[in-house]
């Protein structure tokens, strides 16, 4: 069964941070794109940052510089550090790979920063 589940978020304040995991099961993780999505309340969903098979990132223009996406195939797992955390970053933060083709995605985990 292919799977994604994310984990490591809470509640900090305001400048704190926090790093998620995705940990995935059931497909080959070291060819596929990973992906971290999230959606605050009342918004639309958007990309937060995404890692290629072969590591290249890319970042939404709001995270650049606080946020770093990372990999680690021996874990199969895709992290994101989040660090100067805002308000702003409050949402679901879900990820999201790739398995024969087919998208797949985790619960999600709740990130909500105090101000």
């Amino acid at each position: 069964q292919v799977q994604l589940v994310e984990s490591g978020g809470g509640l900090v304040q305001a400048g704190g941070s926090l790093r998620l995991s995705c940990a995935a099961s059931g497909m080959l993780f070291s060819i596929s794109a990973m992906a971290w999505f999230r959606q605050a309340p009342g918004k639309e969903r958007e990309l937060v940052a995404d890692i290629s098979y072969d590591y290249r990132t890319s970042y939404v223009d709001s995270v650049v510089g606080r946020f770093t996406i990372s990999r680690d195939n021996t874990k199969k797992t895709v992290y994101l550090q989040m660090n100067s955390l805002r308000p702003e970053d409050t949402a679901v933060y879900s990820c999201k790979g790739w398995s024969a083709g087919r998208p797949v995605w985790g619960r999600g985990t709740l990130v909500t920063v105090s101000s």
